[in-house]
């Protein structure tokens, strides 16, 4: 099956490194055009620059902080001005933040529910209207397994997350009689530049080789997953192969989730 986003205009946040980046190499590799936003400047440039060098689609980029609204609508804004519309939306912003429930203040609640949650209804409020006017629009939430099934001490990602599957159904309802098709994918445990950093923090005594492996040990398939598998579920929702799914979440995860 040769999936293919010919013609298509995708947004992506969180978008400059890790899943964010590898779904949109992906989506232009496929034939997309992509927009990437991060908080980032000079990162985000590098992988702007990088993706247009290998793909040779149109790649856009602009520094955002999608928690602040001001922010966000501006650069929507400025996204349709330099694009024309969206047609693929990826909210994916935000890392994973898990800590026990008492040690979680209510600056980092209202942090995370911003940059993961709101982000995630204002860009869906936003980018809908032309979707259902063009009758055609895919819009992914990027979650995690944990949305399923929270474990103790995972708060405020879990929690925030959970929301993030309640707004997938909601969307996909709402969307559905428009040919606009709403899906999330829960993310297991991925090799991305998040797992780097853990591995600085806990076991810098091993090789990040050794670390992964010893992370994949506890999963069905026995290793960690790579950004390009990721990437791959994320194009194949976004394509018209993928005409008749929507309201669906997704585990990539190795068979990690207790739940289906």
């Amino acid at each position: 099956m040769d999936v293919r986003l010919d013609g298509k205009i995708a947004l992506i946040t969180g978008g400059s490194r890790g899943l964010g980046f590898a779904m949109a190499r992906k989506f232009a590799q496929s034939g997309a055009d992509v927009a990437i936003v991060a908080r980032r400047a000079d990162v985000l440039e590098k992988s702007r620059a990088t993706l247009a060098a290998e793909t040779g689609r149109k790649v856009w980029a602009q520094a955002c902080d999608v928690g602040n609204r001001a922010q966000l609508e501006a650069m929507f804004a400025a996204l349709i001005r330099d694009m024309g519309r969206v047609d693929i939306l990826v909210n994916n912003a935000g890392d994973s933040r898990a800590a026990p429930f008492e040690t979680v203040t209510d600056e980092e609640w209202i942090t995370d529910f911003d940059i993961k949650l709101f982000s995630a209804i204002r860009l869906a409020r936003l980018a809908l209207p032309g979707m259902k006017q063009r009758r055609w629009g895919r819009i992914i939430n990027v979650l995690n397994i944990g949305s399923k099934a929270p474990r103790a001490a995972g708060a405020p990602t879990h929690i925030t997350r959970a929301a993030g599957l309640a707004l997938t159904k909601v969307l996909a309802g709402d969307g559905a009689p428009h040919n606009v098709l709403v899906n999330a994918l829960m993310t297991g445990a991925i090799i991305t530049d998040q797992l780097e950093r853990r591995w600085k923090k806990e076991k810098p005594s091993l090789t990040l080789e050794q670390y992964a492996a010893e992370r994949g040990k506890p999963i069905p398939l026995g290793r960690l997953g790579t950004a390009e598998e990721y990437a791959n579920v994320a194009c194949f929702l976004a394509s018209d192969a993928a005409s008749y799914v929507t309201g669906t979440a997704l585990n990539i995860d190795g068979g990690a989730s207790p739940v289906v």
